[in-house]
């Protein structure tokens, strides 16, 4: 039995192919999957539980379902996409909503697990948009605005993000090293997976004398990008390549 971590789908309406590699990751999922754990902006925008349909995510709720159906549990965490994903996906789905950040152990190692956008420390921006749209009170009226006009903000929003893209330097955008240190110092663990920046790879970092390794998903657009965990080997696979293998355990390292 295997575990799949993916993340940064950034599903659309009109995304016919990344929907169309995410149902039949689904469905091998079912088949040899012990856990699926999708780490944040698994859809571009997510305006509430009560607009599945509205934005046009009906079918993938629904094959989320039927891998939980069938007997596999999926974890999910928000990303920055879709921070308004709640108990709602939840319960419909039949997944688990995970706190960002939060620490699992795989045959005896621990693993930090991460969307990642709040490593990422030189963007004060992001940072800034990140401390709005957590708070509570935000949320309660934005959630209350009509389904019409929260799809409306989305989109202003997906337009801005690019903008600031488009004008960021990639250094900017990545994860700050230091914050990277501190998660895995904070968590007592060897293994940080994330998200969020789309530079998927494989990272070695000397820890306090130990060997800590940070990998990086990679987001899903004419492939998908999957990292996969199985009789102590991670095996990351992204734009149409295949990373080096990583052994579990203390010596954790490229094969």
């Amino acid at each position: 039995m295997a575990t799949y971590f993916i993340s940064d789908l950034h599903l659309t309406s009109d995304q016919g192919e990344v929907s169309r590699l995410f149902y039949e990751f689904l469905r091998n999922a079912s088949s040899d999957a012990d856990g699926v754990y999708i780490l944040g902006d698994l859809f571009e925008f997510w305006i509430g539980d009560d607009a599945v349909e509205q934005v046009g995510q009906s079918e993938a709720v629904s094959a989320i379902r039927a891998l939980t159906r069938s007997g596999t549990p999926v974890y999910f965490m928000r990303g920055n996409r879709d921070f308004l994903v709640g108990a709602g996906f939840e319960e419909t789905t039949g997944c688990r909503i995970l706190p960002d950040p939060s620490r699992i152990e795989i045959d005896g190692q621990k693993i930090i697990l991460m969307h990642g956008d709040s490593m990422c420390t030189d963007d004060t921006a992001h940072q800034q948009f990140r401390a709005l749209v957590n708070n509570a009170e935000w949320r309660k009226e934005f959630l209350a605005l009509p389904v019409d006009r929260r799809i409306e903000l989305a989109l202003s929003a997906r337009t801005e993000s690019a903008l600031h893209k488009s004008v960021s330097s990639m250094e900017i955008m990545d994860v700050n090293q230091g914050a990277v240190e501190n998660e895995l110092k904070q968590h007592d663990a060897e293994i940080l997976i994330h998200g969020h920046t789309h530079r998927p790879g494989i990272h070695t970092l000397q820890l306090d004398g130990r060997r800590a390794t940070r990998i990086v998903l990679g987001d899903w657009n004419a492939h998908n990008s999957v990292l996969r965990y199985e009789s102590g080997i991670f095996r990351l696979s992204a734009n149409g390549s295949d990373f080096p293998a990583v052994r579990l355990k203390s010596t954790i390292a490229p094969i």
